[in-house]
């Protein structure tokens, strides 16, 4: 009977938010052994900007060159990819739809319009927006990270004010104000989805007589 309630599949969860707010730190935390979820798994997604220092193949991106990138496009090997900046970022279809049928839960790292094409393909996706616990925080945060000159940065803060009136199609909103807190509330956020009944042609049995 539970069979009926309950997803046959792993569930498909989705993190965005803008640059700069901490998304590979909170995933990061959340994804260390200590604290992780079972069945539980990242998807590496990839890209065709080149590495940056510590930064490793199949680990933290695939490292695509743009006609490399375009060559799988033609494979139909991605389930969503997209522009951001100058840069194509995109997600492996096969990782996701294998791990899934094996009922783990894959959790994703993409960039606003990404997430936004995975729920129009994948109405059962669980999207995510991380945000900055204020403007100012943010711009500080870019600044900090000291790998882009003015205008990079210029340009990165355009493209948050536009990906910040994106929140509001989301499923969840975690403020990156506290990382412990963030890490937690997003632990919570995948168990209490572990939980959630199907509904549809799904239905709860009615309690016995």
């Amino acid at each position: 009977m539970l069979e009926e309630i309950l997803p046959q599949q792993g569930r498909l969860l989705v993190v965005s938010g803008p640059s700069g707010v901490g998304k590979d730190t909170v995933l990061e935390r959340l994804l260390d052994p200590a604290q992780r979820p079972p069945n539980l798994v990242r998807c590496v997604t990839a890209t065709t900007r080149p590495p940056r220092a510590g930064e490793t193949y199949a680990v933290d991106y695939y490292f695509f060159s743009r006609e490399e990138f375009e060559a799988r496009i033609a494979e139909n090997f991605f389930l969503e990819y997209a522009p951001y900046g100058e840069r194509l970022y995109g997600t492996p279809r096969d990782f996701v739809e294998r791990e899934r049928a094996r009922n783990n839960d894959v959790i994703l790292k993409i960039e606003v319009q990404g997430a936004l094409m995975v729920k129009q393909a994948m109405p059962e996706a669980i999207l995510i927006f991380l945000a900055p616990p204020s403007w100012e925080e943010l711009e500080r945060r870019l600044r900090a990270r000291q790998t882009d000159d003015e205008e990079a940065i210029q340009r990165r803060l355009q493209t948050a004010r536009r990906e910040l009136e994106t929140a509001p199609r989301y499923d969840y909103l975690v403020v990156n104000d506290d990382l412990e807190r963030a890490v937690e509330t997003l632990r919570q956020i995948i168990l209490a989805e572990r939980c959630r009944i199907v509904h549809g042609d799904a239905h709860v049995p009615p309690p016995p007589a």
